[in-house]
This record gives C-alpha cells, sequence and structure tokens, in this order.
C-alpha cells in the first residue's frame, strides 16, 4: 500500500473536546488535512520540540530519543496505519545494529518522537479518505504548499484564554510572565508569549 507523507501544520485546542487538543498533519505536496485529538501532556511534548525549547529536565520523549541514541537505535519513520472507531493507531519503524522493526505506538508519542528524530510521517490513502479534511486551494500559496522543515506551532484557541491580556502588558511583564510560564513548563502558554514579545521587537 502506498504511503502518503504528512507533516505537522497546527496545533489548536479541539473544539470537540474539553482540555484537549488537536494536531493537524498535512499532506505534503497536497491540500488534504488529518486532524488529530491528543492530550495535553502529549500537545506540549510536541511543542516543545517542534519550537526548539530546552526543559530544565529531560521530558519523557527527550528520555526515550536519549535512550535509542545511546543503544543505537534509529528511529526511521512513523506510521499512523490504521483508524478504529475514532482512535488511530500507529508504530514505529525503528532499526538496530541488526535488524529493523515496527512498535506499536500511540499516535501523539509517536508524533512526538518524529519531531525529535527528524524523520518522516507517513500514513496510507484510506485513511486520508476516510478521516481527511480538503483544504481549499487560496491564492496565498499557503496551502497544500508548506515547505519541509518549516513547521511552526499555530496555537488556535477556542474562546477566552488569556491570551487576550498580552496585548495590555508591557514588554517586562511579558518577559517576567514568560519565565513563569516556563517554570511551570506550560510550553504552549509560553509560545504565545514569547510571540507578542517578538511582535513587540520587531515593531520598535
Amino acid at each position: 500500500m502506498k504511503k502518503i507523507e504528512l507533516e505537522i501544520v497546527a496545533l489548536s485546542h479541539s473544539i470537540t473536546q474539553t482540555h484537549s487538543y488537536a494536531v493537524v498533519l498535512g499532506e505534503v505536496n497536497g491540500l488534504r488535512r488529518l486532524p488529530i485529538v491528543i492530550g495535553g501532556f502529549e500537545a506540549q511534548a510536541i511543542a516543545v520540540a517542534l519550537e526548539k525549547m530546552q526543559p530544565s529536565r529531560p521530558l519523557t520523549h527527550d528520555l526515550m530519543k536519549n535512550f535509542m541514541n545511546a543503544f543505537a537505535i534509529n528511529l526511521h519513520e512513523i506510521i499512523i496505519c490504521d483508524l478504529q472507531e475514532g482512535i488511530f493507531y500507529s508504530k514505529l519503524v525503528c532499526s538496530g545494529e541488526n535488524d529493523t522493526v515496527e512498535i506499536d505506538s500511540r499516535t501523539s508519542d509517536a508524533i512526538a518522537l518524529a519531531v525529535r528524530f527528524g524523520c518522516p510521517i507517513y500514513t496510507y490513502e484510506n485513511i486520508l479518505e476516510s478521516a481527511g479534511i480538503m483544504m481549499e486551494d487560496t491564492a496565498s500559496g499557503t496551502t497544500g504548499k508548506k515547505k519541509k522543515g518549516k513547521q511552526e506551532v499555530m496555537v488556535e484557541e477556542d474562546g477566552p484564554t488569556g491570551n487576550e491580556d498580552l496585548k495590555t502588558m508591557t514588554i517586562e511583564e511579558l518577559n517576567n510572565l514568560l519565565n513563569e510560564v516556563l517554570d511551570s513548563e506550560d510550553y504552549i502558554r509560553a509560545i504565545a508569549i514569547r510571540d507578542e514579545i517578538n511582535s513587540r521587537n520587531k515593531k520598535r
């Protein structure tokens, strides 16, 4: 069965499930999107790697990567291989010195590891056909034409979340708040604060 390569195009709050997020995967050189609901912890794990943040101590997925590197195990790719009753199933394709193995994984964990290893994410046509969303091809050139390696986290909020208050804060207050949320490991919130600081600095 032919594999279709995907890339992360957005990380957003889930519309359908409270306290959950959705990672949106886009078909490389295509217009289809595959939204997958994940937990808050997994969303932060993906965001940390995408934004190249450095936690004070290794997160679970960082530990797993370090463990695999220590024993010369390489992650070649992940494959979102099945969809049953709304649940996506994935596998890690890994290799050691002697052989290649496929390991069953939650899709959110597989994506978090794929970002850390820089390996491709694949799925199959039947999964995209049944769970994918077709995006309109716009004149902006962004839809379906996102370059590989230029992934960004877009945190799309459903309703008030406190990010609205960032506009009224001073740079000093923003920097202090950024340090606080980093200490509490709220990396999703940290991204919004950092983006507001960067936006202010560009206007100077």
